[in-house]
């Protein structure tokens, strides 16, 4: 029943398209006249082949890939990326160069660490509470791959422009922001991001991989963190989340052909976040955390004058149908997550009950 649905301010799993979930639930007992639900249906039918096949066209077509770009669908989040990546891109003789934003940049850079890989940390945010995307930084010429986090959930910053770094590959923790805009994909040789928040729910992983990078694969990985692996079974491999994907398919199809595609995406996200943050500029009682120059179009951060008043927002914000704003637990504060799914009008539903509560506790 849509009229109880709130305007879902979580930062994963987040928000999906009501479109969406209305043809999931049409499907949900007989998808495509199978007889079964989706849930149901065997990864090796020719039911399921349509799914996977269609959600990797469409991403194609939505990112503009050649054929030197592989997609493929992995299990284990973008956590277990923060591993794979430099036991299959990081050969011995090499280092590469991470850039810490933030909580999930350093969770991949501690990954590189347990294994032993040589690396640099090449810029960090980390002297100012991670307020900032560095710029000006001196990457290394032979690194095998720089590694960046496009977008900083819990912190609520987001690389605007993607830094120059040479013949090296970038690398892409994009999470929390994959398929929000357009992108220059000639920059990278890898992006990757967890689906529970923005192209679907938790469960899956998706990885666009350049082909140059599957030949850095050394032998003697195990199957399961092998990116060759996936490759060569279209990431059938062994049984995958079958409804995460069937959703993740779902949501490209409604950016692709409802919203119109990565530009019109794009406009929109842009249209919500500077609705938000022109409030919160114009406002007193409300304070940004980040620099201007580097706010997330994706996770807007922002603070009250104690937290007695913040906890008391969050609650009354709960109340009013606007659920998921309390910051992340590491920094506290509070956090909208304004994800590809959440409409415009939740961000005006939001603003508008911000300039209540302020009028009525400023």
């Amino acid at each position: 029943m849509t009229e109880k649905r709130i305007y879902n301010f979580n930062p994963g799993p987040a928000t999906l398209p009501l479109p969406v979930l209305e043809e999931m639930q049409k499907e949900m007992l007989n998808y495509q006249e199978s007889g079964m639900s989706v849930m149901e249906i065997s990864h090796r039918s020719s039911l399921f082949d349509n799914i996977i096949n269609d959600a990797i066209e469409r991403t194609k077509r939505l990112l503009g890939l050649d054929d030197r770009f592989q997609v493929l669908f992995l299990q284990g989040g973008a956590s277990l990326q923060f591993a794979m990546i430099p036991m299959n891109f990081l050969p011995d003789g090499k280092s590469a160069d991470y850039v810490n934003t933030g909580t999930w940049s350093t969770k991949a850079i501690k990954e590189a660490e347990i294994q032993n890989k040589s690396h640099h940390v090449v810029a960090s945010s980390e002297d100012r509470d991670f307020a900032y995307i560095p710029k000006n930084i001196g990457f290394n010429k032979d690194a095998a791959f720089v590694h960046i986090t496009s977008n900083n959930t819990i912190k609520g910053t987001q690389w605007h422009e993607f830094p120059d770094t040479g013949d090296v590959p970038i690398i892409s923790d994009m999470s929390s922001d994959i398929f929000s805009r357009q992108l220059d994909i000639d920059k990278f040789g890898m992006i990757y991001g967890g689906a529970q928040k923005n192209i679907g729910p938790s469960g899956i992983c998706m990885a666009i991989i350049r082909d140059d990078m599957f030949k850095l694969i050394p032998a003697g990985i195990p199957s399961m963190l092998d990116y060759n692996t996936f490759l060569k079974k279209n990431s059938l491999y062994n049984t995958p989340p079958t409804f995460s994907i069937y959703t993740v398919q779902l949501v490209l199809k409604w950016i692709e052909e409802t919203v119109g595609g990565l530009a019109a995406m794009e406009q929109r996200n842009r249209e919500k976040a500077e609705t938000l943050y022109s409030y919160i500029d114009s406002s007193d009682f409300f304070r940004g955390t980040t620099d201007t120059d580097s706010r997330s179009f994706m996770n807007v951060t922002f603070r009250l004058p104690s937290e007695d008043l913040e906890k008391k927002f969050i609650e009354e914000a709960t109340n009013s149908g606007l659920g998921g704003l309390k910051g992340h637990r590491s920094v506290g504060g509070c956090r909208a997550s304004i994800y590809n799914a959440m409409p415009v009008e939740g961000v005006k539903a939001l603003v508008e009950f911000m300039q209540k509560f302020e009028k009525a506790n400023g």
